[in-house]
């Protein structure tokens, strides 16, 4: 499987936990045996701005953190792009799912996901598209961009119980038949992260139950990193996740 990297990606862009030093190491240790790293190129002002205000953009060109956050933009991109023939994912900070219109927080500052699906219904490469997000929290970034727009459907399950949250998850699958599945992948509701919630073997099953449902529909699934902050399991809740987009034995 494509994912979509660069070693810019790397850089401690900031103080926040998104940012720290060894995160994305953890995670490039334990994928680079099974995926093929694709370099990322930045997005366009252009299509950042078919999301984002003018005021916005120079915000965060004045904050210094315009280069890393449209290169991140450009990946998800790539990896919707590809997306169309085969599942991928983008291994990228900053995340993205709380970066709205004109505003941005939670270590996030442009909104990758949907600079990503507006790009391929503007080239008509799609009519509908399904968003899930299982990052720890709520994802009001994809929400204020995108649901407004008919063709996307977006699901944050917000269940505090294991089984009842998977469910969630499977029984909005069995009813999505849209053109292309993007997950805005935060593994921070880990049991060993900030959430306490799901299992390692639980983002291989999410993986499986997206890519079972994309290969049902004949469409198109793809991942883009958004949190997860205890390295120490980290890598191995990315692995899982693309093993279970990847139909892998798990």
């Amino acid at each position: 499987m494509k994912v979509i990297f660069h070693n810019d990606f790397y850089q401690v862009y900031t103080h926040d936990p998104a940012a720290e030093s060894g995160r994305l190491e953890s995670i490039i240790k334990e994928i680079s045996s099974i995926v093929t790293l694709i370099d990322a190129k930045p997005a366009t002002e252009t299509d950042i701005a078919a999301v984002h205000t003018p005021k916005h953009i120079n915000y965060i060109k004045k904050q210094g953190l315009y280069d890393i956050s449209a290169l991140a933009s450009g990946a998800a991109i790539q990896a919707a792009t590809i997306a169309l023939t085969e599942p991928s994912f983008a291994l990228i900070r900053p995340p993205g799912h709380h970066a709205s219109a004109n505003s941005s927080w939670g270590f996030c500052f442009f909104n990758h996901m949907a600079i990503a699906i507006e790009k391929l219904k503007s080239q008509n490469k799609i009519k509908t598209a399904f968003i899930l997000d299982f990052d720890l929290h709520y994802g009001d970034g994809n929400i204020n961009i995108l649901n407004s727009k008919e063709y996307v459907t977006i699901l944050n399950p917000e269940s505090h119980d294991r089984k009842n949250y998977l469910s969630d998850i499977q029984t909005t699958l069995s009813n999505c038949n849209a053109d292309i599945i993007g997950v805005s992948a935060g593994f921070d509701n880990h049991i060993e992260d900030w959430g306490g919630l799901l299992t390692t073997q639980d983002y291989y099953l999410i993986g499986k139950m997206v890519r079972e449902t994309a290969n049902k529909n004949n469409s198109g699934c793809f991942g883009l990193l958004e949190g997860g902050y205890n390295h120490k399991v980290l890598g191995l809740n990315v692995k899982a996740f693309i093993m279970g987009l990847m139909l892998m034995d798990y």
